[in-house]
């Protein structure tokens, strides 16, 4: 229990002198004990938590070509920012160059077989019609077009995927990114699949917190959050959770929740620490106050705390005091009546 220190003597413990229900006997001293104490909080500001998390683009990614060569171009330095299919890198496109042209040219001889195989077919046609052919040699002819239509498609596509090579010796940004990390250079072998550049893309930077698993259940998708940032301390941003994750973390009992920040957009970069407050469901409400589990008494008239309360001799005084409580929560009792804002409770002692 955090002992609060506002408005008594520096300290955890506080001097009081508890007052008897009834008056004292004349030959006995006052009993002076220590106790701990809390201040009365609004029930409503328990519905915030805060989490702690660091900031990263909605996107984060490493670009990379689809087919091996040689860098020979990089259009782009840490720090800028491209455009939405920007070309930044470029391999040496002569080997598949060469591969389209081959591609090309084999296609033009599956067309000038076709040609043939399809006058030839047309010309037995018409000798068996007029049976100067056998029914076999009109079935060869045929099976002879037929297999150079298919040799013909097949061209088709091998010029198809020349082209598509062809075309992955340029990388583009897959939209508007700024480019966050170089892994090569000008004149270096990559291969296929191999990261190039790293890009952060987004209008604005997210934020993934860790949440235990006794509030996940009061987080909800489209909430509100504030956020604070160690580069930024006297400055709040607004955030908007966008993810609530189902799994927990292998690591620990807490779930991922991410934050997309709405505000401070063009200042804020990846990799700052930052501090989430969230507003969770289900907490007790504005309207009421909230008090520790172990300041509440019962008894057979109800429900009562001690509030302290200060005297002239210098001491705080406990005093017993009827309360009109809420259902608990996770962090407490709500108190309907009975109680005032920033008033002293016991809590032990």
């Amino acid at each position: 229990m955090t002992t609060l220190r506002a408005g008594l003597p520096s300290g955890l413990l506080a001097c009081l002198l508890l007052a008897a229900c009834q008056q004292a006997a004349p030959e006995f001293e006052p009993l002076i004990r220590p106790v701990r104490y809390q201040r009365v909080a609004e029930a409503g500001m328990a519905q915030l938590r805060e989490f702690s998390g660091v900031t990263k683009a909605a996107l984060e990614a490493d670009l990379s070509f689809k087919v091996p060569g040689s860098l020979t171009r990089l259009r782009v330095n840490v720090g800028d920012v491209v455009e939405d299919d920007a070309p930044v890198a470029e391999l040496d496109p002569t080997e598949y160059e060469v591969a389209l042209r081959e591609a090309e040219a084999g296609l033009e001889r599956a067309r000038a077989e076709v040609r043939n195989a399809r006058s030839a077919f047309e010309r037995t046609r018409e000798l068996y019609e007029n049976r100067n052919a056998s029914k076999s040699d009109l079935d060869n002819a045929r099976a002879v077009f037929e297999s150079a239509r298919a040799q013909l498609r097949a061209a088709e596509q091998r010029l198809e995927a020349a082209r598509l090579r062809l075309s992955y010796t340029r990388l583009h940004a897959p939209k508007h990114c700024t480019i966050a990390r170089k892994y090569v250079e000008v004149n270096q072998n990559v291969s296929a699949g191999q990261p190039v550049l790293m890009v952060t893309c987004g209008d604005c930077a997210e934020i993934t917190v860790d949440v235990p698993e006794t509030y996940i259940s009061r987080v909800e998708s489209g909430g509100a959050a504030t956020v604070t940032l160690a580069a930024f301390p006297d400055r709040e941003f607004r955030g908007t959770v966008t993810e609530v994750g189902v799994t927990p973390n292998r690591s620990s009992a807490s779930y991922p929740v991410t934050v997309a920040l709405s505000s401070g957009c063009d200042e804020i970069r990846s990799g700052m620490a930052a501090t989430v407050a969230m507003q969770l469901r289900g907490l007790p409400q504005a309207g009421g106050l909230i008090v520790p589990f172990v300041s509440v008494g019962e008894d057979r008239d109800g429900n009562y705390v001690f509030v302290l309360e200060p005297s002239d001799a210098g001491l705080w005084v406990a005093r017993k005091r009827r309360v009109e409580v809420g259902p608990p929560g996770l962090e407490g009792i709500q108190v309907l009546s009975g109680l005032e804002v920033g008033e002293l409770i016991a809590t032990a002692g």
